[in-house]
């Protein structure tokens, strides 16, 4: 699969119930990690996307696997992620997150994010640039 094309299915899998400014700011966590020069996230985007542990969407016990793997354009969500991430894949996606590697859904305070305070919240997820 194509770069825009890993990346539209991880869009879709994280943030298809989030209007178009929640789907963006996930393509821009993806490229942020990518951006960061941090490798163990991976070197390329279906790198960053399918890293372990990373994007429950990708998981193999995840419901949501075979629904990103089995959607095509007809699906007019997934349509909109595939021109998000062509955007993000060709540099061209404004960063609505402030840098943000990492996000949650807006209800949970995960272990990584003690300490840390959300530069903003979009939609259902809260974004973070101050994780290491």
């Amino acid at each position: 699969m194509a770069d825009a094309d890993i990346l539209a299915r991880t869009i879709y899998g994280e943030a298809r119930g989030e209007l178009y400014g929640g789907r963006v700011a996930v393509a821009n966590v993806v490229m942020n990690r990518l951006l960061s020069g941090k490798t163990w996230w991976g070197v390329t985007i279906p790198g960053v996307c399918k890293a372990k542990y990373q994007f429950s969407c990708w998981l193999e016990s995840d419901p949501n696997r075979r629904v990103i793997e089995a959607v095509t354009e007809d699906d007019e969500d997934f349509a909109e992620c595939i021109e998000i991430a062509r955007e993000a894949a060709a540099g061209s996606l404004p960063d609505l997150t402030f840098g943000s590697c990492h996000y949650c859904v807006a209800s949970l305070n995960p272990g990584w994010a003690k300490g840390n305070t959300p530069v903003i919240r979009i939609g259902g997820h809260k974004f973070f640039n101050d994780v290491e």
